[in-house]
């Protein structure tokens, strides 16, 4: 085996590990993207108008059971913290039909923005998402500053969510 290629082996077992323990930590802070989520009452929301607050992007399908699992959990987070300067947009991928999506925030009582991105321009703006569920966390500054692939541990996500909110 070359040096090379067992540099690229030890990278793809790191990346299989962060995989594999649901999150990804981006290390220096990246800005969130330029996008605007088209919301499921037609209304455009720009991201730049959430600065200011803590966000959490969820990419998510109603065919996805971790997404469907981890819902009860986005509810109760963004219940806990909304009144603090939190803020969840639920995204609903491409592929996932608008009426399903609207059956579902609506039978559910999702009290947090659920938006679709039917052409897949905002899962591509976050780095090309494909994977669901899929979660980022953004500070007030606009950053990036956790990924979380696959359903996250709500106790560690809460943790910075704290942590965050207490930043300026």
């Amino acid at each position: 085996m070359s040096n090379q290629t067992f540099k690229w082996a030890v990278a793809g077992g790191v990346l299989a590990a962060a995989l594999g323990a649901g999150v990804y930590f981006t290390g220096q802070k990246e800005t969130a993207p330029a996008v605007t989520f088209q919301t499921l009452q037609q209304q455009p929301l720009n991201l730049a108008q959430l600065r200011g607050k803590v966000v959490l992007v969820n990419f998510w399908a109603t065919s996805c059971p971790g997404c469907i699992h981890e819902m009860p959990s986005l509810v109760d987070t963004w219940r806990k913290y909304n009144g603090r300067g939190f803020e969840t947009v639920a995204v609903a991928m491409e592929y996932d039909p608008p009426e399903y999506v609207m059956n579902y925030a609506q039978s559910n009582k999702l009290p947090f923005t659920v938006a679709l991105d039917t052409g897949g321009a905002v899962a591509q703006a976050f780095g090309g998402v494909v994977g669901t569920p899929t979660s980022f966390v953004i500070d007030r500054q606009g950053r990036i500053v956790q990924r979380y692939l696959g359903e996250p541990d709500f106790k560690q996500v809460h943790q910075l969510i704290e942590a965050k909110l207490q930043e300026s």
